[in-house]
């Protein structure tokens, strides 16, 4: 039996349902990660041919630079995806997962740019850049 990854923003007008397990979770702590979170934005890799979303009139789509854009609820606000153009893959926020998630960290990146505020101590391997 497959085990399915599921979750959603936090009125529940766009939900999903991965039915792979996503990759390790991947902090990233840049400034435009940081003004969008308030933190840094924790998520991880779905291929778009596992994952199924529903309510996706609710989505808005922000693209944040030349190569990537962000979606989130627009209803709610709920940060949701990350998604680099032309990409198999889409990065969903680990926080819309619901519990348990099953998902497991991997690493922090744009560890250079992160908050002044915040020490990262967890152990988990940190590059100044992404990989």
């Amino acid at each position: 039996m497959t085990k399915e990854y599921t979750g959603g923003c936090a009125c529940g007008a766009v939900t999903f349902m991965s039915k792979s397990k996503p990759a390790p979770v991947v902090a990233c702590h840049c400034s435009q990660c940081r003004r969008q979170t308030g933190l840094y934005y924790a998520s991880c890799d779905v291929s778009l041919d596992c994952l199924t979303i529903e309510g996706k009139s609710s989505i808005r789509w922000y693209r944040s630079s030349e190569t990537a854009e962000r979606g989130f609820c627009a209803n709610c606000g709920s940060a949701l995806f990350w998604q680099r153009k032309g990409s198999p893959e889409v990065s969903v926020m680990a926080g819309a997962f619901n519990l348990p998630s099953g998902l497991s960290f991997g690493y922090h990146i744009y560890c250079a740019d992160k908050g002044d505020f915040y020490e990262i101590n967890d152990g988990a391997p940190q590059y100044a850049k992404g990989v």
